[in-house]
């Protein structure tokens, strides 16, 4: 059986068209790295949040490996290369819908991905229950 590609890069360019076709700004958020091409006076945290609107920015290209794309910061061009496994998620600023990754610690290689789906959560009568929501790997 071959290696399935992760589903990441497919979401990251679903939601991304999403807000350009509903006039919302996309924007990404990155977790860098040694492997992460990007403004480093714009990082806090270990994070940066990068608008990838096509007014904003220049030949993007989101690929199945990388996040590509030039863009201006305080006036001057920078080429921007964010692995896949780096985003740690893709959303709309007008209203902070979309989609939010886990991203491995450190320059650790992601964990491969698995086909099968998490076991539900089970609670005690009258305990609140948890959210169905998971984080998308």
């Amino acid at each position: 059986m071959s290696t399935l590609i992760p589903t990441t890069a497919y979401l990251i360019r679903a939601i991304h068209e999403w807000c350009v076709d509903n006039a919302l700004t996309p924007h990404l958020l990155v977790k860098v790295d040694a492997h992460t091409r990007v403004p480093m006076a714009f990082v806090k945290n270990g994070e940066i949040v990068l608008n990838i609107n096509y007014t904003a920015v220049k030949d993007l290209h989101i690929d199945n490996d990388a996040v590509v794309f030039s863009a201006r910061f305080s006036g001057v061009a920078q080429h921007i290369y964010v692995p896949i496994g780096r985003v740690a998620g893709v959303f709309a600023r007008e209203n902070s819908q979309g989609m939010f990754f886990e991203v491995a610690d450190g320059n650790a290689p992601e964990p491969s991905r698995s086909a099968e789906l998490p076991k539900p959560e089970t609670s005690e009568p009258g305990t609140p229950k948890k959210s169905h929501l998971k984080v998308v790997k």
